[in-house]
């Protein structure tokens, strides 16, 4: 049972005569001793149209944001009381369903701690409302990283935008060199490439940020404001509009502040007041030292950092000797780091919030079972095409994510067969209508009943455009709402929802040749995304090397054979 049939089905509070006669002692039937309770029949019946109305209610007042404001740590029961709703059923003596409440609170509105209090709940609704909707996580924070983590809400908000500190590293940053680093330093997120790059690199971002105690500040253009509520409390994580270094997001691999450029260049200066890190797809391999300990050194004095990436990099900063131990304490469970700080970080605005859930509620939320199927093409012509429907029915069939058809004999299925619901995200719409005719044409061999569902289909990527950017996330959104998951290779929006579910998806490998590939698909080793352009270089011995057979627990990519991934290994 999910948590929000439990929700429907939580016992409401007694009225004050019900305390009193549950108060009295009880007979068998629950009467008072000597004496057997008979309500009139007038309040028995008032009593079942109450049943049948909160019924029909279901839990979507509270989904729709009526428990805002109460006690955030923990979710209310549908009477408005607050306490534990991890409910189970049980038989009294005379045989009869019990509900009673578990002893442990595993799916609070606070993610096991990973979220805190502080913030004004209808200005982000998502943020406490999201458990209705996604099922409790197998994977637990560490208690360090919950430390660390009130620790850098701290720093946020003692340094963040507008406060006396930022005031003053904004006047050491104006002045140029010979700054000294002062008690607030800095990381300014460049907003670059597509949607799931974006997350991704927020992501990275964010964890570098903690490892070396600095602020994160995010570049607010392409709606990054729209996308996302803030994740500090008491504080913004928007980089203020009048940022002194006016160019600062035209910088590439050919700026001169780039810090690959100065080592190439032999330019570095012993007190900079920034520097600009280029860790995009065509960073060079002066930009890749970066990853090196020596750098990483140096780059501790820098009070401001600039950065604009479309890589997913936490793994190699894994393979960095001086945050190992750190990022061990931080994550004993290595292939969990983008699910805790995806959880953590992006929660959809109310104007995304309320696309998901008008969408959930409508076409997913009465579904058996949920199956994500993410579909996307790298071709320059749009498609749809043949050899894709056939690698996403080959994979689904044969891992029995979807039940075969019976095309010759018409199978009427029962009022209560099992229902699947199916989301299908792509940019094209060839691929759902033809899967859902094909359902719908004939019967499934088990009787299980299947229904599709595409919320759109954008044709072209238009990542500077406010409202594709909208559904696009929506859409990863929902597609983490699967409990079984199908994604596309080298696709970053599929890793983005794999990570927020934690779920380790069966992955379609990139067709070569328009040739369907076998197999179609494979389940992945961890719900880690994958860093597509990570650095080759032996940091201690100065020569090439392969990265990914330094460490047991970062491995070489399941779609792509030079790309790193986190894996959860403790052996080699």
């Amino acid at each position: 049972m999910d948590l929000k049939e439990r929700i429907r089905r939580s016992p409401t509070p007694p009225t004050q005569g019900e305390e009193l006669l549950a108060a009295s002692p009880a007979g068998p039937r629950g009467g008072r001793k000597g004496r057997a309770v008979v309500l009139p029949l007038s309040a028995a019946a008032l009593v079942a149209c109450a049943v049948v109305l909160l019924l029909l209610a279901g839990g979507s007042a509270a989904r729709r944001g009526q428990f805002v404001g109460a006690d955030p740590t923990v979710l209310p029961s549908r009477g408005g009381g607050v306490g534990d709703l991890h409910l189970s059923q049980s038989k009294s003596n005379d045989g009869e369903n019990v509900t009673i409440a578990s002893s442990e609170v595993v799916n609070d509105k606070l993610l096991g701690g990973l979220l805190t209090t502080g913030f004004d709940e209808q200005s982000c609704l998502s943020r406490y409302q999201s458990v209705l909707y996604r099922k409790a996580s197998s994977h637990f924070p560490s208690a360090y990283l919950l430390e660390r983590l009130r620790e850098h809400e701290a720093l946020q908000k003692k340094c963040g935008p507008h406060t006396e500190s930022y005031k003053k590293a904004i006047e050491q940053l104006k002045a140029g060199q010979g700054a000294k680093v002062m008690e607030c330093n800095y990381l300014v997120w460049v907003a670059y490439s597509g949607l799931g790059n974006r997350i991704l690199t927020m992501a990275s971002a964010f964890l570098y940020a903690i490892l070396t105690r600095r602020v994160l500040l995010v570049d607010s253009d392409k709606g990054t404001a729209d996308l996302f509520c803030e994740p500090f409390p008491e504080t913004s994580w928007l980089l203020p509009p009048k940022f002194p270094i006016k160019q600062f997001k035209n910088f590439s691999n050919g700026s001169p502040e780039s810090y690959g450029n100065m080592l190439k260049n032999k330019a570095i200066h012993s007190n900079p007041a920034f520097l600009y890190l280029h860790m995009a797809h065509d960073y060079s391999d002066y930009d890749k030292l970066f990853f090196c300990e020596d750098n990483q050194q140096y780059l501790r004095n820098i009070p401001w950092l600039i950065l604009k990436s479309d890589n997913y990099f936490v793994p190699s900063l894994f393979l960095i000797p001086a945050y190992q131990e750190e990022l061990t304490r931080l994550f004993p469970q290595r292939d969990s780091v983008f699910h805790h700080l995806g959880r953590y970080l992006f929660h959809p605005s109310n104007v995304v919030w309320g696309m998901v859930t008008r969408y959930y509620d409508s076409y997913l939320a009465r579904a058996d079972e949920r199956l994500g199927i993410q579909i996307r093409v790298f071709d320059p012509e749009p498609g749809p095409f043949q050899h894709v429907l056939d690698q996403v029915l080959a994979c689904t069939l044969k891992e029995n994510l979807l039940p075969a058809i019976n095309s010759k004999q018409p199978i009427v299925s029962t009022r209560h067969s099992r229902l699947k619901s199916v989301l299908i995200t792509s940019l094209n719409s060839g691929y759902y209508e033809k899967i859902r005719s094909m359902y719908w044409e004939h019967p499934t061999t088990n009787g299980e009943m299947i229904s599709f569902h595409q919320p759109s289909h954008e044709e072209h990527q238009n990542s500077d455009k406010k409202m594709h950017n909208m559904k696009a996330w929506a859409e990863i959104y929902l597609l983490s709402l699967s409990d079984v998951m199908v994604t596309s290779a080298w696709s970053t929006f599929g890793y983005v929802a794999q990570g927020l579910s934690g779920l380790r998806p069966w992955l379609l490998f990139k067709p070569e040749n328009r040739i369907a590939p076998d197999p179609p698909c494979r389940q992945v080793l961890s719900m880690e995304p994958c860093f597509h352009a990570p650095p080759f270089y032996d940091c201690k011995a100065k020569r090439g090397a392969d990265t990914g057979k330094f460490v047991p627990y970062v491995s070489h990519c399941e779609d792509m054979s030079w790309g790193l991934k986190l894996v959860d290994q403790s052996e080699w």
